[in-house]
């Protein structure tokens, strides 16, 4: 069922032998989004809307690509997203995620509802496993120490989902998958299926319905690691989190997966940039897909992107192999774009490299 060992020509192939591995309602949980879909389909709408100024005879040959996020080094500004259910797509899960990762030389950030604990995804390749995904519940704190026991060195701080979206391609295919399978960081045993139950629900649907940004504050004062807050779309969710004690911020709507209709990350992220300053480390996802739209983040003010359906896509595809071919052709497209637009490292991606196009 699922293949081994596959070269892929494009990401387009990459996502049609994804589509064609994985069962019918598992494919619609991955590429379904929230309400009508609006949000979703406007992730992809943002992205189109902008174009990369080329610069003719600039000199430039062999762009370096790498940057640091957090003192973490990266070969190409890309992160895997910390998505959950892992299994679902390929029986290796986060581990192939990682270890593919960790050849290339990013991050793949450790989910919480994954298969495999935070300890066994370190082991499995410490280069890519530095960062971890935490949901604010009643025990983040607990899930905190021990992620930093692990020797993990950040936190990604899930926000924007105390409750699940009204995702109706699940509801419509009554699409609820076994959760015991997902239970590697939950504080109970896998054998106590209802307290798995109750415990990963909460997780997968984020379950901090009752938390409050002071509420936040509060925990994150006892956290041994620096931390980021992902799911902010507003200028001022982003002061919110900096004052909470948040390092840096993810601008992201969760992939349209949680509120429809909402504005794409892409639209509000030079504001959010503009809120925070020049030095605070901001990241993107929900859209991205390719080197282009990469490049496009950059220049509008992003440090890395989170690349969430396109590592799930290669993963589906093809395990390590296919992930590892997702992190190549974004990172060869974004690379020809820097070489074409006259861009010789990351920090000369800027807002001139790019032009809207209204029409």
């Amino acid at each position: 069922m699922y293949p081994t060992t596959v070269e892929f020509g494009s990401l387009d192939e990459i996502h049609e032998t994804a589509l064609g591995v994985l069962p019918g309602d598992v494919a619609d949980f991955l590429e379904g989004g929230a309400g009508g879909e609006t949000t979703l389909l406007r992730n992809r709408q943002a992205l189109s809307r902008w174009a990369v100024v080329p610069e003719p005879m600039s000199g430039v040959a062999l762009p370096d690509t790498g940057t640091t996020l957090l003192d973490i080094p990266l070969s190409a500004p890309l992160l895997a997203a910390p998505f959950g259910g892992d299994t679902l797509f390929h029986p290796d899960g986060h581990r192939a995620v990682m270890r593919a990762s960790a050849a290339f030389g990013v991050v793949d950030i450790a989910p919480e509802a994954g298969s495999f604990s935070y300890a066994d995804l370190r082991a499995t390749a410490p280069a890519a496993a530095r960062m971890a995904q935490l949901h604010p519940f009643a025990g983040a704190v607990d899930v905190a120490g021990r992620i930093a026991d692990a020797g993990y060195e950040a936190l990604c701080v899930t926000v924007d989902c105390p409750v699940g979206g009204f995702r109706t391609r699940n509801m419509r295919n009554r699409f609820s998958p076994d959760l015991t399978p997902f239970c590697g960081n939950t504080p109970v045993s896998a054998g106590d299926a209802p307290r798995v139950a109750e415990v990963m629900g909460q997780l997968m649907s984020g379950g901090g319905a009752a938390w409050t940004w002071d509420d936040l504050t509060h925990a994150a004062r006892r956290f041994r690691l620096p931390w980021i807050a992902k799911g902010v779309l507003t200028p001022a969710a982003a002061l919110r989190a900096m004052d909470a004690g948040a390092t840096g911020v993810v601008v992201s709507n969760h992939g349209g997966r949680q509120v429809d209709p909402a504005p794409s990350s892409l639209a509000v992220l030079p504001a959010i940039r503009a809120a925070v300053g020049p030095d605070v480390p901001v990241v993107v996802d929900s859209g991205f897909r390719t080197g282009a739209d990469v490049f496009v983040a950059l220049a509008l003010g992003a440090d890395a992107v989170i690349l969430g359906r396109a590592i799930v896509y290669g993963l589906a595809a093809g395990g390590e192999a296919g992930v590892t071919r997702v992190l190549e052709l974004v990172t060869e497209e974004l690379r020809v774009l820097m070489t074409l637009a006259g861009a010789a490292d990351l920090r000369a991606v800027t807002s001139d490299r790019v032009v809207e196009i209204l029409r």
